[in-house]
């Protein structure tokens, strides 16, 4: 049983060393193995080309090399290692950015699996110290490829947190209609989030263009329910700190009913059936009448 230990432990330390050695001196070799395994196998985002994989893989390669030279357990390597993880971090959000699966991204960092297996086998011929090295590949890739795919679902949030945020600020423009009068043309459900960006978008463009008059034109809104409404007045109450006037617009028939039964109260708010109704009664607030020829 002791020599049973003995051959073990030999073999881990030779496969520690073997792993060292392929990683210092063959990164030429590996690099190249790899990125071709990539292409060879499509797993090359569209818009990476092989000058940036052999990028990322010398980066790899690099945090690999200085990981397993650190004193930390191979276990540790990985998430602990910090050029390793800014590393896999990196590959996971460059591909993230190129709409490559995170299946793909997965996969493309176990084909380095193969591509350091297969110099390890150039550079030793014995089966026992050839297996354990494999068993420390598999760690730390299986390890690699569990914190890319963390990183690319991350990544991927964020990017779609971003687009969504534009997506809101585009569909609430803050539209100069007249000199010292700003509209907002509000279209699809109010909600919490969409008032935000409504309300700092608006407030920021009284600010620069000095207005005086601010309309939010409701015409596209489809559903004035108390959630709404609250919305709404959080946000005339805002502009109306700027010192700006704030008109509501867009007050059809059915929404007037429905404000009424709902027993929502919009007297203080001077409201409009039509925006052109309320761009003539902003000019007039303004005094800023045009000149008749």
């Amino acid at each position: 049983m002791r020599g049973e230990l003995l051959v073990v432990a030999n073999d881990g330390d030779a496969a520690r060393d073997l792993l060292s050695q392929v990683l210092s001196g063959s990164d030429a070799e590996v690099v190249g193995r790899w990125v071709e395994l990539q292409v060879e196998r499509g797993e090359q985002p569209p818009r990476l080309h092989e000058a940036d994989l052999r990028a990322e893989a010398v980066a790899m390669l690099d945090g690999l090399r200085t990981g397993m030279a650190s004193p930390l357990p191979l276990p540790e390597v990985v998430k602990a290692h910090e050029p390793l993880r800014e590393a896999l971090v990196d590959l996971s959000l460059r591909r993230a950015r190129t709409g490559t699966p995170p299946a793909d991204t997965a996969m493309a960092v176990l084909a380095l699996k193969e591509a350091l297996l297969e110099q390890a086998a150039r550079l030793t011929a014995d089966p026992g110290t050839l297996l354990a090295v494999a068993g420390e590949i598999n760690r730390l890739l299986d390890a690699a490829a569990v914190l890319t795919f963390q990183a690319y679902v991350e990544g991927r949030e964020e990017i779609i947190r971003s687009q969504h945020q534009q997506m809101l600020e585009l569909s609430t423009p803050v539209v100069r209609l007249w000199r010292h009068v700003l509209a907002v043309p509000l279209i699809g459900t109010l909600d919490s989030t969409r008032t935000q960006v409504v309300m700092n978008g608006l407030l920021e463009a009284i600010q620069a263009h000095e207005a005086r008059v601010a309309i939010i034109d409701i015409t596209g809104v489809p559903m004035v329910d108390t959630l709404v409404a609250q919305h709404l007045l959080q946000t005339v109450s805002a502009v109306r700190l700027m010192g700006a006037d704030c008109l509501i617009s867009g007050i059809r028939p059915t929404i007037a009913q429905t404000i009424t039964q709902l027993g929502i109260d919009l007297s203080a708010i001077v409201t409009r059936a039509t925006l052109a109704d309320a761009l003539a009664d902003a000019i007039r607030m303004t005094g800023d009448e045009p000149v008749r020829s």
